[in-house]
């Protein structure tokens, strides 16, 4: 296994920050994951500055939305991120129906990441910081982190406070837009919103992991685990089968003593029968013959 590597040792590492970029880009959807979280709020609020049409704004925005999964459907990508963000969309298109308020489009998103910075914030606090709950199945470490990892914890906590004051922060800009401004200055100060805050996070949980002691991988310990209870059951196996194989072989010669001493013992018994029978044959010839 080799000694452990220290922090510095991982910022040195060139596969260790290629897993750890592999990693967010699959927590976090990557570019493309980035272009369908943008790309269907950049076409309602482009379609209702032209025209102010909430029907045909909030159509083609959920078109576009479907469009991105059925892509991913045909190219057997994984559709996690496109999923959330059709339900996003969904969500906002039945709002904004609902009250015939345009703003309401945004209004389930905006409620959602400031649910989400409100738990990045709260799961830290409790010590169990959510970044770790996120990007622990994905860096097969689970919740290892928690009780084995101590710096690993601290990374994940430091990126938590990250995502969790970030994401307030646009929360803190948003909300009073939607209350104050109209529609068309809130889709677009939304749309200017989306991607460098959701960088600048992402950049920060690479530095604070990249800095952090490796993750300790608990599937490849189970399947180490596994092997070795899998190898000593094989030992086992073949011990009692070796001990099986020596009692059998004791029981075998001990039989085969147990024959012989048998014929050795019919073998004398009948030599005496027969030493008896001549010795009678030799009395009975020794006695005179009036006394016969």
């Amino acid at each position: 296994m080799g000694p452990p590597r220290t922090p510095q040792d991982q910022e040195r590492d060139p596969d260790g920050r290629a897993v750890t970029e592999a990693a967010l880009f699959e927590a976090f959807g990557g570019v493309r994951g980035m272009v369908e979280t943008v790309l269907p709020g950049l076409l309602f609020v482009t379609i209702y500055t032209i025209n102010k049409d909430l029907h045909l704004s909030a159509i083609a925005a959920l078109g576009v939305s479907l469009l991105l999964v059925a892509v991913r459907l045909v190219r057997r990508d994984t559709v996690k991120h496109a999923f959330s963000g059709v339900f996003g969309v969904a969500f906002g298109v039945a709002f904004a129906m609902f009250t015939g308020n345009a703003k309401d489009f945004y209004l389930p998103g905006m409620l959602y990441t400031l649910g989400m910075g409100a738990a990045y914030i709260a799961t830290t606090l409790a010590g169990v910081p959510l970044m770790g709950l996120i990007l622990g199945p994905i860096f097969k470490e689970n919740l290892s982190w928690r009780t084995r990892n101590p710096g690993r914890k601290k990374a994940y906590a430091k990126a938590s406070w990250a995502w969790g004051l970030i994401l307030l922060g646009k929360c803190a800009i948003l909300f009073p837009l939607y209350w104050w401004a109209d529609t068309t200055h809130l889709g677009w100060v939304l749309v200017a919103l989306k991607i460098p805050p959701f960088l600048l996070a992402a950049y920060l949980t690479w530095v604070f992991l990249v800095k952090a002691p490796p993750p300790i991988d608990v599937f490849a310990e189970m399947e180490e685990r596994e092997k070795r209870e899998e190898r000593e059951k094989h030992e086992e196996r073949e011990k009692r089968e070796e001990q099986d194989k020596r009692v059998n072989a004791a029981e075998r010669e001990r039989g085969l003593m147990d024959r012989v001493a048998e014929e050795l013992a019919q073998d004398v018994t009948a030599q005496a029968v027969a030493e008896s029978a001549r010795a009678a044959g030799e009395r009975t010839r020794n006695v005179p013959r009036h006394r016969r």
